[in-house]
């Protein structure tokens, strides 16, 4: 199994820890693309940096993007790693040149993290070299990586989750790729990332690609017991949003829109909006076991849908 080591800020690891954060976002100030070191559901670690020198906690990989300051940090908050946007903001464009306002940068998602406690932290690969500033991929079946990884599993198997409501045992999540990210537990963040993404950052009824107006919408609410599942979402403009969760407009199980009477009956207007109606969604993920299930579109029809 391939596992990543990341190097990151003590300050950062610090502030999640204290907050017990489920979900977190390792974010690269950058904005590189292209993190494929590992795939979804494997172990990402977090190292100190020098002089600290330990590996102190991990996660599980969800997915990379990259995103503008201001989206990252409505998806994930001080899940960040720090308490504002503002202070969000001027870390990164510490790290840049360039002063831009809302700058794009790299977005790892993790999630189901652990942090250990001081006295489990375990000292860094021998073979660790100071040129080495943002990470390396390790096996877990040889050489440094089997130490590293035996050493996580004997502190993972008797680590216990802050809620108390999960234990950790000796093992990873099981499976990988999209057959992990169907079953993992999923924050509020990564179901965002994980939707914008599948939609390939369009709007499902109008193709619309300004990703500032993009939401990403429940088609059965988490409130409501909707769980934070691709199936379970669509990426639509804001307005369109609004009206899907208000239930003046839903989707049918074979892809189409319903709008609603009472946007005219109420309102007198909704032109715009009735030009949808009846028309096949324009954007669709392409993993057929990520396009809107029929289970909860079903329920938003029944239970949300003012037809």
């Amino acid at each position: 199994m391939r596992f990543y080591i990341g190097v990151t800020d003590n300050k950062w690891f610090r502030f999640l820890a204290d907050r017990k954060a489920e979900e977190v976002n390792f974010w690269q100030p950058g904005g590189r693309t292209g993190f494929q070191a590992i795939e979804p559901g494997a172990p990402f670690l977090f190292k100190l940096h020098k002089p600290v020198h330990k590996i102190v906690g991990g996660g599980f990989f969800v997915r990379q993007s990259r995103l503008p300051v201001s989206i990252a940090w409505e998806a994930f908050g001080e899940k960040n790693g720090l308490a504002t946007r503002e202070a969000f903001l001027s870390q990164i464009q510490g790290y840049r040149r360039d002063r831009e306002p809302d700058p794009t940068i790299g977005c790892i998602v993790l999630t189901d993290p652990f942090y250990l406690p001081r006295e489990q932290w375990i000292d860094a690969p021998r073979d660790w070299a100071n040129s080495i500033v943002q990470g390396k991929t390790y096996e877990s079946t040889a050489g440094e990586g089997a130490y590293v990884w035996d050493a996580v599993m004997e502190r993972l198997g008797s680590y216990r989750q802050p809620t108390g409501q999960r234990h950790w045992v000796a093992e990873v999540p099981g499976g990988y790729g999209a057959a992990y990210l169907a079953k993992a537990r999923i924050g509020q963040g990564a179901f965002r990332v994980l939707v914008t993404e599948a939609y390939k950052r369009r709007c499902a009824l109008t193709g619309e690609r300004t990703l500032p107006v993009l939401q990403a919408s429940h088609i059965k609410p988490f409130a409501q017991e909707g769980p934070h599942r691709v199936s379970n979402g669509l990426l639509l403009r804001s307005d369109l949003h609004l009206l899907f969760d208000t239930g003046l407009l839903t989707v049918t199980p074979d892809y189409r829109v319903e709008v609603s009477s009472r946007i005219r009956e109420q309102y007198e207007n909704g032109r715009i909006y009735y030009a949808l109606h009846g028309a096949s969604l324009v954007q669709l993920p392409e993993n057929e076991l990520e396009r809107p299930s029929r289970e909860f579109v079903e329920w938003h029809n029944a239970h949300v849908f003012a037809g």
